[in-house]
């Protein structure tokens, strides 16, 4: 999104005017076969990383929550606390209505996550596990250099991309949400390709224009065996967009270029 010539910085943007019912509605009403897809990679790369591993106490951030709660539903069988990062207070908002009993329209996202056996045999309450391990907090992505090396396990759905024209401040975002994670974690981060913005209820919010290179040269830095992907034969569930991408990995121990971090 430009206003004339100029780029949109995540800072000019009025964030509490985002409307997170109208976007529920469009968006999570009904489950799109991209989201079962994600859910479905997603899914399986938790379980290889935790299935039969004792780690110790386990902590998830989903940065930019947003009105999303299936980030924060893949990892909820793991976790034993879950930070929703939100910087719009109109999401916030939305969150934290959800902690209590999420709506029904988030059911076929976690019976979606129990058809593997894994996440099926646990025998898990949702709704009241999420209630006691679910924290919303009002932030932004780029305070969170002080918080690095804190979260086990993190998820980013359609952030850094979304919030900003500018290039600089997608990496910036990429950046500070790997440097929360501790050495070793596994994450998983979802993008919306050559987006051109987004409509929300009347008003309009930006985008930054990335396909795969542009993701997996974000993601470099910070990560080891990872994977950067386009999904195929996506229906796009909006205008102004051209599929999605979905990477997932760990994070290094070790930054390229840098053994001492």
């Amino acid at each position: 999104m430009r206003q004339g010539d100029l780029q949109v910085m995540n800072a000019d943007v009025p964030w509490h005017l985002f409307d997170p019912i109208a976007y529920v509605e469009h968006n999570y009403r009904d489950m799109w076969a991209e989201d079962a897809e994600i859910l479905r990679i997603v899914r399986d790369h938790f379980v290889g990383h935790f299935r039969n591993r004792d780690v110790g106490r386990i902590t998830g951030i989903d940065v930019g929550a947003g009105a999303n709660l299936y980030p924060a539903l893949s990892m909820l069988p793991w976790c034993d606390e879950i930070t929703l990062l939100e910087h719009s207070s109109a999401n916030v908002r939305y969150l934290e209505s959800q902690v209590d009993s999420y709506d029904t329209n988030w059911d076929q996202f976690w019976n979606a996550l129990c058809e593997h056996e894994t996440y099926g045999s646990l025998g898990l309450d949702p709704r009241d596990r999420f209630r006691r391990v679910v924290k919303v907090r009002q932030g932004s992505i780029f305070d969170l250099s002080r918080h690095e090396g804190q979260w086990s396990v993190g998820t980013m759905f359609f952030v850094a991309e979304s919030m900003t024209d500018l290039y600089e401040e997608f990496t910036w975002g990429v950046e500070r949400f790997m440097r929360t994670l501790a050495p070793g974690a596994p994450f998983a981060a979802a993008f919306m390709a050559h987006s051109k913005g987004l409509q929300v209820d009347g008003h309009s919010f930006p985008a930054c224009d990335v396909g795969e290179s542009e993701v997996r040269a974000s993601l470099e830095p910070f990560v080891h065996d990872f994977k950067v992907q386009r999904l195929q034969d996506a229906a796009c569930v909006r205008d102004g967009y051209a599929g999605m991408i979905l990477a997932h990995g760990w994070r290094r121990n070790a930054e390229a270029g840098n053994p001492a971090v």
